[in-house]
């Protein structure tokens, strides 16, 4: 007799179902009877309603997805009806320029005033050692551009003011005119110039390198503080430097002023010492002007240096910039507080 299996709702001959189909192949192999390969029916595996998907809809949302992918979002009918954005104007632009250039001085304000009271609080801890060697290494091998540019700045004084002697025969006031502004402003001006230029920038760029090399972070692994051993004999090495070579500066700016006198408008270099210590209008308060404006090149320069060294970063090119950095912060800083000591004298 037939018997009827319900499959998925329809009639269905015994030994044609996968579930009779295993269980004839199991029975022949408990007996050892081979089994010859039969064509099992395939079957149709019903879903519940409503989560049946047809695979070409999903090849389909699968390509769409993947081109949108690499071509970016397809814009609606709203979005591309909205207008574009406008840049902004040559006046704004102007004005975020300004800002981020006044925001980075401020910043190079800050971190040089923080560093200069961590100076100050390891004033007097600093190596001795050290000192020694930045003093031989800023004041000493500084000596002969300082000398040279000295002497020719004497020189240029006296070539200024031949005009003027001839013409009113005031030989006797060439040491005056010569030395008034050479003690006050040009002696101290070009020295704090020539040491930013060759030390300012020389202690940028070991410092720089050091921080670079990360022979900084080696310091403070070994319980040696940075400040304390490198900054401050540093910083007092530039600061006396440019004081001595001010002194140094007059003195043979004083010596080529004199003995180009006597060559130009044969004025005998006695006159022209009278001229500058016997008339009464040089003291020794021209002098001590000098000597304070060098001592205030001298922190400005010392600060600019190891500010910039310390904050160098990324690599030889990082050094290149800070070395520049230095220069120029130098240079504007000597010249606007040359203008502001010179209006506190008089």
């Amino acid at each position: 007799p037939r018997s009827r299996h319900r499959h998925h709702g329809s009639a269905v001959a015994p030994g044609a179902g996968p579930l009779d189909r295993a269980a004839r192949v199991s029975h022949a192999a408990r007996r050892g009877v081979r089994v010859g390969p039969t064509r099992l029916p395939r079957l149709r595996c019903l879903r519940p309603p409503g989560r049946g998907r047809d695979r070409r809809s999903v090849r389909r949302r699968w390509r769409h997805q993947a081109m949108s992918a690499t071509s970016g979002p397809t814009p609606s009918p709203t979005s591309a009806a909205e207008p574009t954005p406008r840049a902004p104007g040559a006046f704004v632009t102007l004005l975020g320029n300004v800002g981020a250039a006044t925001i980075e001085w401020c910043t190079v304000a800050g971190g040089m005033g923080i560093l200069f009271a961590r100076v100050l609080h390891r004033f007097f801890r600093f190596d001795g050692q050290e000192l020694m060697k930045n003093l031989y290494k800023m004041a000493v091998k500084s000596l002969p551009i300082v000398a040279v540019t000295a002497l020719f700045t004497g020189a240029i004084m006296v070539i200024q003011a031949a005009v003027i002697v001839k013409r009113y025969n005031a030989e006797g006031l060439l040491g005056w005119g010569a030395g008034f502004g050479t003690l006050r402003e040009i002696a101290p001006l070009l020295t704090a110039l020539m040491i930013s230029g060759r030390v300012g920038a020389n202690n940028t760029a070991e410092l720089g390198t050091m921080v670079v090399t990360e022979q900084i972070d080696a310091l403070r692994v070994l319980a040696i503080d940075p400040i304390a051993f490198l900054i401050v004999p540093r910083f007092i090495s530039i600061v006396s430097t440019l004081v001595m070579m001010t002194l140094f500066a007059d003195a043979l700016a004083l010596f080529g002023a004199a003995y180009t006198g006597k060559g130009l408008l044969n004025v005998d270099p006695v006159t022209f010492y009278n001229g500058l210590t016997g008339s009464g209008l040089l003291g020794f308060g021209d002098v001590a002007n000098g000597l304070f404006k060098s001592f205030v090149f001298g922190v400005v320069m010392a600060l600019a240096s190891c500010y910039f060294g310390l904050a160098t970063k990324g690599g030889a090119p990082g050094v290149g910039r800070a070395v520049n950095a230095t220069v120029v912060a130098s240079a504007a800083g000597i010249f606007v507080l040359d203008y502001l000591t010179s209006f506190l004298l008089g």
